[in-house]
């Protein structure tokens, strides 16, 4: 018998005082019988990072050919196509086909690693961003984890500030590669 997946509901109140983005996204998320806390919360933190109106999920670890998350306008072309972890080169490169912007958050103690053995190919494509977070910080997200969750957070001056009214959690994200 298949395991199923976990469903999330988070309430997330954005605050984007670097890209003047203030909303409220009612979240629901299927975390993938394989994937940890962590990386879910990853995914909750790449919402925020990127959030916009038409910001969705994709189907999952289940589903390849589709990113963690994407923006595609009516007609269907993808604006931003947003991973999670540490990808193979060749589904960055896929992305990078396909969508106008590629992010990539990287999280966790192997992204370095990552980083330096596909650093040299990653840094020659204009469209990707690449932002790191430290394994430290995804554990203290992780550490929030509830089947229903009411979070804030808040981005001002590259500062992050994530969390309950009573846990907040601050996070350093790092700019490893800038869109070109």
């Amino acid at each position: 018998m298949a395991l199923k997946s976990t469903i999330f509901k988070i309430d997330l109140q954005i605050a984007d005082m670097d890209r003047g983005y203030y909303a409220d996204h009612a979240l629901t998320i299927a975390g993938h019988p394989s994937e940890t806390d962590e990386r879910m919360m990853a995914r909750v933190l790449a919402f925020a990072l990127f959030a916009a109106p038409d910001l969705r999920f994709g189907r999952g670890l289940s589903t390849p050919d589709e990113p963690a998350l994407w923006r595609r306008d009516p007609t269907g072309e993808v604006l931003l196509w947003v991973e999670v972890g540490q990808p193979d080169d060749k589904l960055v490169r896929k992305a990078c086909h396909r969508a106008q912007r590629v992010a990539l958050l990287t999280y966790g103690r192997v992204a370095a690693v990552w980083w330096a053995q596909h650093r040299a190919v990653l840094e020659g494509w204009p469209k990707l961003r690449v932002l790191h977070v430290q394994a430290e910080d995804v554990q203290a997200l992780a550490a929030l984890v509830a089947r229903t969750l009411r979070l804030q957070c808040t981005i001002q001056d590259g500062q992050i500030w994530i969390g309950q009214a009573q846990h907040m959690v601050e996070l350093v994200v790092q700019e490893w590669k800038p869109w070109g």
